[in-house]
């Protein structure tokens, strides 16, 4: 997955607003990039923004008042060689924050190597804060998948299977019970960090339901807004599979919870036969509130395991 590029210019644009920044110095490389060595070994936002770190290389350096005091509280010599120390970190973006006056070394140096610098009246963590959300979002690792993603008593579910089985049907189904649509057909999957994956429609599909025999319906137009959600954390997967297609390949009562890797993140998983007659609603809705029982810490098998041994040691007891 090649994640998509970006520069200085293009930062810059996109919180003219949000943070009023200006820019200062270095014009002459509006086309600066995070460097890819960094992004790719990046397992966060947290480690392509942060304050000033002469240890941390190649990330957007933030300087709050702090750090212009200690670039600026010092002999002429020492300040020219801190401010020396930003050029070997090769940063994409510096970014002056607090309403903070750069120093004249500072200036010049971006000037002559080419470091763009921003400068904003708002505070510094703010600016971290903003700045790593964008770009955790921007550089996560992202896939598309088929299936119908939906909200269902608060937790994300991505709904697959089989072709023909009924996915968009059950999905719409799910929206008459009050649950709500993200995606369906195509949804597209980031990992922001290490644990936590998120799906969210493409714009081109956004808040439609395609339902065989009836076309393309809009789910908010006909069920209001309460009907759709713009993301949601991935936390179970429910797959759909014929019966025979369950017999041969999955256990009837199996002792772990199942779970599918998604972008490196391992997913909890549920799969339902799709049999004549059978209420998969219900059934998608049972599996989601055991889902919440297990992520708290009940586990009804596990249970059930425990209390059948109890009832073998009391009928070996009885018998002696």
């Amino acid at each position: 997955m090649r994640h998509k590029a970006i520069n200085a210019d293009k930062l810059f644009a996109a919180f003219r607003q949000t943070l009023g920044w200006h820019w200062e110095a270095g014009h002459g490389n509006p086309e600066r990039r995070f460097d890819e060595m960094a992004v790719r070994s990046a397992t966060s936002g947290a480690d392509l923004v942060g304050y000033l770190n002469y240890i941390h290389p190649y990330r957007l350096q933030v300087l709050g008042e702090r750090e212009i005091a200690y670039l600026t509280n010092a002999t002429p010599a020492d300040c020219e060689r801190r401010v020396q120390r930003i050029t070997n970190l090769e940063p994409p973006v510096l970014v002056l924050a607090d309403g903070q006056t750069a120093p004249p070394q500072l200036l010049a140096m971006c000037e002559r190597d080419h470091i763009p610098l921003f400068a904003t009246d708002e505070p510094a963590a703010f600016v971290i804060e903003v700045l790593r959300a964008y770009l955790s979002k921007h550089f996560a690792d992202r896939t598309t998948v088929h299936g119908v993603f939906m909200d269902i008593l608060g937790l994300g579910v991505l709904i697959t299977g089989e072709s023909g089985l009924g996915k968009s049907e059950l999905g719409l189904e799910l929206i008459t019970r009050g649950h709500g649509l993200v995606a369906d057909d195509a949804v597209d999957l980031y990992r922001i960090n290490q644990a936590v994956v998120i799906g969210r429609c493409p714009e081109l599909l956004s808040n439609l339901l395609e339902v065989r025999g009836i076309g393309l319906l809009d789910i908010r137009a006909i069920f209001g807004e309460t009907a759709v959600r713009r993301k949601m954390r991935l936390t179970l997967i429910v797959h759909l599979v014929r019966k025979e297609t369950m017999e041969r390949d999955y256990e009837r009562l199996p002792q772990e919870p199942l779970k599918e890797d998604v972008l490196g993140v391992g997913v909890r998983k549920v799969v339902l036969p799709v049999v004549a007659g059978r209420n998969i609603a219900v059934l998608v809705e049972a599996a989601v509130r055991n889902t919440i029982l297990q992520l708290r810490g009940i586990n009804t098998y596990e249970e059930f395991v425990e209390r059948h041994r109890r009832a073998m040691e009391r009928d070996m007891g009885s018998s002696d």
